[in-house]
């Protein structure tokens, strides 16, 4: 899985929705400090956890589906194991006829939910991080993956 530059920077340029999967609670959880950048990033970030359903988190009332969410979603950034990825691509399908991204996390990969996906003119990326991408592409970056760019010159 090869993506351009290009590819991954205009799905997040063309994002301001994202239904996070399977984000947690627990701030040490990778999927929690995703979607809090995310969040912090201007992106609007609905948590679906049926285990946390009804609880605040980021500003959004955490639901426990897709089905759940009464709004226009662009992106469905899933944080779940590959072999639960297609009934949720399939949920994401049917609950957004104008979902425009699936992205699959860091060592989430589902060739069939993917081209469930594709095959509906939805954009997929897999097996990566949105921050990440977001960080790299937008400049955020720096030497050893930390933001340097404020340096005191007092040191």
């Amino acid at each position: 899985m090869t993506y351009t530059d290009e590819y991954l920077k205009k799905i997040l340029q063309d994002t301001k929705v994202i239904a996070c999967v399977g984000v947690s609670m627990n701030p040490v959880r990778p999927s929690y400090f995703v979607a809090r950048y995310l969040s912090m990033k201007g992106f609007t970030v609905i948590p679906v956890n049926p285990g946390h359903a009804g609880k605040m988190l980021f500003g959004q009332e955490i639901v426990p589906d897709l089905a759940s969410i009464d709004r226009h979603v662009d992106m469905v950034d899933i944080f779940r194991r590959s072999e639960f990825v297609t009934p949720i691509v399939e949920a994401a399908l049917e609950a957004f006829p104008d979902l425009k991204a699936v992205w699959m996390q860091i060592g989430v990969e589902n060739e069939e939910a993917a081209k469930l996906a594709e095959d509906r003119g939805v954009q997929v990326v897999m097996n990566r991080c949105p921050k990440i991408e977001y960080q790299r592409l937008f400049g955020e970056l720096r030497m050893g993956g930390f933001n340097t760019g404020v340096i005191s010159s007092k040191l």
